[in-house]
């Protein structure tokens, strides 16, 4: 797989724009909670939010697309879902605490979507990438934490929890053998942007790298 160019995120901005990314069961929703709360504990205004979801019409979404019981869904159809929630959620929620000059921690973004949709479900990477763009009026993070985990160790975990597995978590091993290699991919290719990490690191080492690097963005 060959990854086109992705723009740079553009324009200043108050705020500061983090995206957690990686495989299910990576631990992305555990670190965001630690990174807020250690943010919110020096006095900065944080917001953490999630995606799908964000907004209550994304979070009729979110279940729509990821809940069992909703009948076949085409790949087309959903990566088409998951960038109507994400127009949303940039539009109502994320731009303006942007504005606000909040620090913004998103559980996925557009990565997530290409990475998902786009080799997982084989869309192709620059579509998938373009109806997000265009989605989003092409903002992007100023920093990606791509928590790194292979397949089988991100379903053991998974299997670990009392939550039952959505209709992406249950998706086969190679399903989700595509998606790292495109996460991996993408943070390859612009490594200033991304901080990529392994998930099997002890959670106390995790948040304090990507403290570390939020650290450095706002110096």
């Amino acid at each position: 797989m060959t990854s086109p160019a992705i723009p740079s995120p553009a324009g200043a901005r108050a705020g500061l724009f983090i995206a957690f990314e990686g495989g299910d069961g990576a631990g992305k929703s555990t670190q965001a909670a630690a990174v807020q709360a250690r943010l919110e504990a020096a006095g900065h205004a944080v917001l953490r939010t999630r995606e799908p979801g964000g907004t209550p019409i994304g979070e009729k979404l979110r279940s729509l697309v990821l809940d069992h019981g909703h009948g076949e869904i085409d790949a087309r159809t959903e990566a088409l879902i998951f960038a109507a929630s994400r127009a949303a959620h940039v539009q109502q929620v994320i731009q303006p605490a942007l504005e606000r000059g909040e620090i913004v921690l998103c559980d996925r973004f557009i990565d997530s979507s290409v990475a998902y949709q786009g080799a997982g479900r084989e869309l192709g990477i620059a579509a998938v990438r373009d109806i997000n763009l265009w989605a989003t009026a092409s903002l992007l993070p100023d920093v990606t934490v791509l928590l790194d985990v292979a397949p089988d160790d991100g379903r053991d975990r998974r299997l670990a929890g009392e939550a039952a597995e959505d209709r992406l978590e249950s998706e086969p091993d190679d399903f989700h053998g595509r998606i790292r290699a495109a996460f991996l991919e993408l943070a390859a290719a612009r490594p200033d942007e991304y901080l990529v990490l392994d998930a099997r690191a002890e959670r106390e080492d995790l948040t304090a790298a990507i403290l570390e690097r939020i650290d450095g963005l706002l110096a």
